[in-house]
C-alpha cells in the first residue's frame, strides 16, 4: 500500500472520529417516566444581560398528558415559562402561569420566537461553551436535573440532531 494510501485512510479514521465524538459531545438527553427531554440549550449573554433563555424538546410517549410546571437554575433570580406569540400583528411575550402542557403521544418544542424558559435577574453571564445546571419540574414526572449548553449569542439551535 503505497503512503498517499495510508495517509489517506489515516485522514478518514481522523474524520470519522472527530464525527462520533463531536455527536457524543452534543447530545445531551434526559429522560423521567415517559418524557425524553432532547438537548437543553441556551445562549450566551452579553455582560450586563440581565436575561436569558432556555430552549429543548419535550417528548411524551405516555398514554397520558403531562405538564412542565416550573423551572429553577441557580444562575438566575426567577424562572419562568414563556411563550412567544402574534397578536395583532406584534410579537409579544408572556408567561404561562399554569405551565406547558406535553400531549400523550406527542412533543413540545421550546426554540427561539416560540415556548422558552426565560432566565432573569441573571446572576453572571452565560459563557460559550460551558453547561449550566437546571431543574424541569413535570406535574406528573416530578423534578428532572438536565444541563444547558450554552451557544453562541447567534445560536438557533440548528446544530442539534432532530431540529
Amino acid at each position: 500500500m503505497s503512503i498517499f494510501h495510508l495517509a489517506r485512510r489515516a485522514v478518514m479514521a481522523a474524520a470519522v472520529a472527530t464525527v462520533a465524538l463531536t455527536g457524543a459531545a452534543v447530545a445531551h438527553d434526559y429522560k423521567a417516566g415517559s418524557l425524553q427531554i432532547d438537548h437543553p440549550w441556551s445562549r450566551a449573554t452579553p455582560g450586563g444581560a440581565s436575561v436569558a433563555a432556555g430552549y429543548l424538546v419535550v417528548k411524551n410517549t405516555g398514554a397520558a398528558p403531562d405538564r412542565l410546571i416550573s423551572a429553577t437554575v441557580p444562575f438566575a433570580g426567577r424562572v419562568e415559562i414563556h411563550e412567544m406569540a402574534m397578536k395583532d400583528g406584534v410579537m409579544v411575550m408572556r408567561p404561562i402561569p399554569d405551565g406547558l402542557t406535553i400531549p400523550a403521544g406527542g412533543s413540545v418544542e421550546l426554540k427561539p420566537g416560540g415556548y422558552h424558559i426565560m432566565f432573569m435577574d441573571l446572576k453572571s453571564p452565560l459563557k460559550e461553551g460551558t453547561s449550566v445546571d437546571g431543574t424541569l419540574t413535570f406535574e406528573k414526572a416530578g423534578s428532572v436535573p438536565v444541563k444547558f449548553t450554552v451557544e453562541g449569542l447567534g445560536a438557533s439551535g440548528s446544530a442539534h440532531p432532530g431540529h
